[in-house]
């Protein structure tokens, strides 16, 4: 049984509490965050303070904001459940700083028709390059954009409305019997730091489930091992006039050679499913310091040493050729799930089959990237990761799909449901 519908009252509330969120300034600094400061902006600030008072509208327990702004809070488990194993639901409250995310103006296209959609300052959607976006057009989905000169924010606010809808929905249909469902809204998991200050003693679940995957289906269980490396190099400045004389190095050319000897058929824009990659991400300084911020990303830990020894060499081969120097620091960011899940094979079987009472065949793919899953993972705490329906992520042209995010907020419902069954089956065969 589906307990969604595309024209259902919850529905609509789905609606309107995502263009609410996407609406919320909430863009994190990744420069912050790596000095330690979590939330790396104010205005996460402020949107954890939305949220939880949401929770408390919602009458939800245990309701709270920590020291470093995570929201948490839950749903009881329904009377006579309270054996029944606990979950928590996790999503991001921050969007990324690389394209603006103040002042989203979304657009919501109901019965979209399939057609090219254009958007502001020349950005555009063309089902014709987009099969997501034509299977939507098909369907006559209801298809929320930005207008073209911000994100939209669906990463992760579609994420979150599912959550909210979910807990919602169970909150207000007593028929329905749960254990106890934990809420854990965080900031700063766009600039890998979601995790660094995560309150582990408020979460009583051994299950973790994070909303923060894309098309409809996606189930994600393994993600790269992720790196980030810090190249600076060393040189020397005199006056451009006698700089031959002067024995002149330049470290802003260095840096620049260096990414140029990248391999280029391993960048982001050149590699695809189980492919890692080299991705230059700032570059700043000047004659005599140049530093060079790169993501090294790899499916396996010998994939990703190979990397880093090759970085090592290049930098070094470079600094050598103009006779500077160069210090190359490595900073693990998160690693790959898939071993730790592995080892406990029913938090994924029970979100499959959540999928398959939600009406949907599971996609397993990797994720090309991280979530706040894979380091709650590391931490102990198996946390797979659930599609919302956003697409484009981290673009102008980001939209998202109504109908598949109702379809996210109904397999967290299913989710609900099976765990209390399991319970029941459990004790019957006792």
């Amino acid at each position: 049984m589906k307990y969604l519908t595309n024209n259902s009252g919850e529905v609509q509330q789905l609606l309107e509490r995502f263009l609410k969120y996407v609406k919320i300034y909430s863009t994190s600094d990744s420069s912050n965050a790596d000095k330690g400061l979590i939330p790396s902006t104010a205005q996460q600030s402020v949107f954890a303070g939305i949220l939880a008072d949401e929770l408390k509208f919602m009458k939800l327990s245990g309701i709270q904001i920590t020291e470093h702004f995570y929201v948490y809070g839950f749903l009881p488990a329904s009377s006579g459940c309270e054996h029944a194993e606990p979950l928590c639901m996790m999503a991001h409250m921050d969007t990324i700083e690389e394209v603006c995310g103040k002042d989203v103006k979304p657009d919501v296209i109901k019965n979209y028709n399939g057609q090219k959609i254009s958007l502001k300052d020349g950005f555009y959607l063309d089902p014709v390059k987009e099969p997501a976006l034509a299977q939507a057009g098909q369907e006559h989905d209801t298809v929320i954009t930005s207008d073209g000169t911000t994100l939209l924010g669906a990463d992760d606010k579609a994420g979150i409305a599912a959550i909210m809808t979910a807990v919602h929905y169970l909150q207000n249909h007593a028929e329905l019997k749960h254990g106890k469902i934990e809420v854990l809204f965080s900031p700063d998991e766009e600039t890998g730091h979601g995790m660094d200050k995560v309150p582990l003693e408020l979460i009583s679940s051994k299950r973790c489930y994070t909303v923060d995957g894309g098309h409809i289906g996606e189930l994600e269980t393994e993600c790269f091992n992720a790196f980030k490396t810090n190249i600076t190099f060393t040189g020397k400045s005199t006056h451009t006039g006698t700089a031959r004389a002067g024995g002149m190095i330049n470290a802003v050319t260095m840096a620049g050679t260096f990414i140029a000897n990248l391999p280029r058929h391993e960048a982001p824009e050149t590699t695809d499913g189980y492919q890692g990659f080299y991705a230059p991400m700032t570059i700043s300084g000047s004659v005599e310091t140049s530093t060079v911020t790169l993501l090294l990303r790899d499916f396996t830990a010998r994939g990703m040493k190979k990397r880093q020894e090759l970085v090592r060499q290049i930098a070094e081969t470079v600094a050598n050729s103009f006779g500077g120097t160069v210090l190359v620091v490595h900073t693990q960011q998160y690693l790959n799930m898939k071993q730790k899940m592995d080892e406990h094979p029913e938090v994924v079987q029970d979100l499959v089959s959540a999928y398959n009472k939600a009406g949907l065949e599971p996609v397993c793919t990797p994720i090309r990237g991280g979530t706040d899953g894979s380091r709650l993972t590391e931490m102990g705490i198996p946390t797979p990761n659930i599609f919302t329906g956003g697409h484009n992520y981290h673009s102008h042209t980001e939209w998202a799909s109504l109908s598949q995010m109702t379809a996210a907020a109904e397999v967290i419902i299913q989710l609900a449901v099976i765990l209390e069954m399991k319970k029941n089956d459990q004790t019957a065969g006792k």
